[in-house]
């Protein structure tokens, strides 16, 4: 069932047994999953279907093939993953993925085949073909199948344009959310919540990812007091859009795996002194690209599809084509200009095999959560996979706690008891998140150095602390469980970008902290000042609100 945004009629606060936040993949296919006796209510902060699970472009991987095997899966997970997966997580997804493609067949997901067989391609670190897809858009084919069936369902009530701003732990559980639903800010009570709120690639000013990945969810769960683990392990995508007038657009690395190279100003490769070339891991490659287009005082290099067959890249590829085309980039007759750009977040909310985070009630799943599939570097085309595995553990998840009061409606009126807004706000705040993931990308982007990331922090300290104490910022902190808070527009616009610019700042804080921790440099995470992996760093970063941010063991 949908609700639509901005209804006057708000959401009843006592029913629900699951809250279920984020409508991409992971919230999706945890929806669909649950316990059909459970009342689920589906937060989507967005009126719009954007999500990064809809961009995705590459696809889902499993093993389906003969050669192929749940050991050579689960190797290379491993190998990409530097030493830093826990190797049951990753044995689970790995066994787990073909009954996966097969309930997504099952709802209706229409792979691409080849004759009687399901097509699969290679991708970067894959020693066999294994990454399932729906041409290049095998994204947006799994969340519309999902969404299909989520709206179907009597149990489930998705509400779109309602934004989660907090979550209510009482005696150390998790037993609800605050939401700004429309111009009301309001609790709703429930016995589970799962946060599926996606990554942070849009904390930095280059990234493939849409402007809700800005690591809210990160934010949500610190200031609930669950743990954050490994947020210093960002995966930066070799090959996104670059190119004057257009928006960072991700560049499948599929088209790689079909024989696309990359080449830069003077025809030659910038990865050629790679052991896998071209089909490197992501941060290698990525690495590359940067240093070369440095020493060549460039901006991108290309990506040549010219050693494709013409027909396979209309046939396979043509959402890209497409978007080339829209600028004026013919890919078939000339290189794709591109470059690195923020796009995976390896670490989040840490969570265990069932999806539960160390805070009772808490669960996370997908980019948010930390696994311990993915280590220090995602293996391509793990991440889908992985939303679906850990969702579908949601199937057992077992309600017995009832909720501990019963809410009922005290409606304030606000708007006359706060101070005159001034619209230059709204432009300021903007205009400080702009600044933000510009020295983000500068400072925590490919590569780190202790320098950079010293006067970031001198920087986002004095920031956090001249927000606050913000007046309109205070007002959420102190409504009761009883209570309903109205806002007029130009304040409900104003609290939006104030969480906006609260949460990302949060949030880079912490990665920020976890790279400073981390003197080494492995997977995702490089820092020149510590170029090497040093086996004291094989560990977990591990950071709880109110503690110093610690070293964790490895799982085993």
């Amino acid at each position: 069932m949908l609700r639509q945004p901005f209804s006057q009629e708000k959401i009843d606060l006592n029913k629900w047994d699951v809250i279920v936040i984020g409508a991409g993949a992971a919230g999706l296919m945890t929806c669909l999953e649950l316990p059909s006796n459970l009342n689920v209510l589906l937060l989507n902060r967005n009126t719009s279907k954007i999500s990064s699970s809809r961009w995705a472009q590459g696809g889902l991987a499993s093993v389906i093939r003969p050669e192929d095997s749940f050991a050579l899966h689960a190797r290379d997970t491993l190998e990409a993953g530097d030493g830093l997966c826990d190797p049951k997580a990753v044995d689970m997804l790995v066994k787990e993925a073909p009954d996966c493609i097969k309930r997504l067949q099952e709802l209706g997901m229409i792979f691409d085949r080849d004759f009687n067989k399901l097509s699969a391609t290679l991708e970067a670190a894959h020693s066999c073909r294994r990454v399932l897809h729906v041409q290049d858009r095998t994204g947006r084919a799994l969340v519309e199948v999902l969404e299909d069936h989520v709206e179907s369902k009597k149990n489930v009530l998705h509400c779109r344009g309602v934004r989660v701003t907090k979550l209510l732990v009482e005696d150390e559980i998790c037993q609800g959310v605050q939401v700004l639903d429309g111009s009301s800010l309001y609790w709703i009570r429930a016995k589970v919540v799962v946060l599926a709120t996606g990554g942070g690639g849009h904390l930095f000013t280059n990234t493939t990812n849409p402007s809700q990945s800005s690591g809210e969810g990160i934010a949500l769960a610190w200031n609930a007091g669950a743990v954050i683990q490994d947020l210093e392990f960002i995966q930066f995508h070799p090959t996104a859009l670059k190119f004057y007038g257009a928006p960072c657009f991700l560049i499948s690395e599929a088209l790689r795996g079909e024989g696309a190279v990359l080449v830069d100003n003077r025809g030659k490769s910038p990865v050629s002194h790679l052991k896998d070339g071209d089909l490197s891991t992501r941060d290698q490659v990525s690495r590359a690209i940067i240093s070369n287009m440095i020493k060549n005082n460039i901006d991108h290099v290309g990506l040549d599809l010219r050693f494709i067959n013409p027909e396979e890249v209309v046939k396979r590829f043509p959402t890209i084509l497409n978007r080339c085309q829209e600028y004026g980039i013919n890919p078939l007759n000339e290189p794709i200009p591109v470059a690195p750009a923020a796009h995976y977040w390896m670490g989040g909310v840490l969570t265990d095999l069932k999806a539960a985070s160390t805070l009772e009630g808490l669960y996370a799943v997908g980019e948010i959560a930390s696994t311990g599939v993915h280590g220090a570097n995602r293996l391509a085309s793990n991440s889908l996979m992985e939303c679906l595995v850990f969702a579908r553990k949601m199937a057992s998840l077992c309600v017995n706690r009832s909720n501990s009061s019963s809410l009922g409606f005290d409606r304030l009126e606000i708007k006359s008891n706060m101070p005159n807004l001034k619209e230059e706000l709204v432009y300021q705040v903007s205009d400080k998140i702009e600044h933000l993931r510009k020295l983000c990308w500068d400072s925590l982007g490919v590569s780190r150095s202790l320098e950079k990331m010293m006067n970031l922090r001198k920087f986002l300290e004095a920031e956090m602390m001249e927000l606050k104490n913000n007046f309109l910022l205070d007002q959420t902190q102190n409504i009761k469980d009883t209570q309903i808070l109205v806002l007029d527009e130009q304040y409900r616009r104003a609290l939006n970008l104030l969480l906006d610019l609260e949460n990302r700042q949060i949030t880079t804080h912490l990665l920020l902290t976890a790279c400073i921790f981390r003197e080494e440099s492995r997977g995702g995470h490089y820092r020149v000042d510590f170029p090497q992996t040093k086996i004291s760093w094989n560990c977990h970063s591990i950071q709880q609100k109110n503690k110093k941010i610690t070293k964790g063991f490895i799982q085993t």
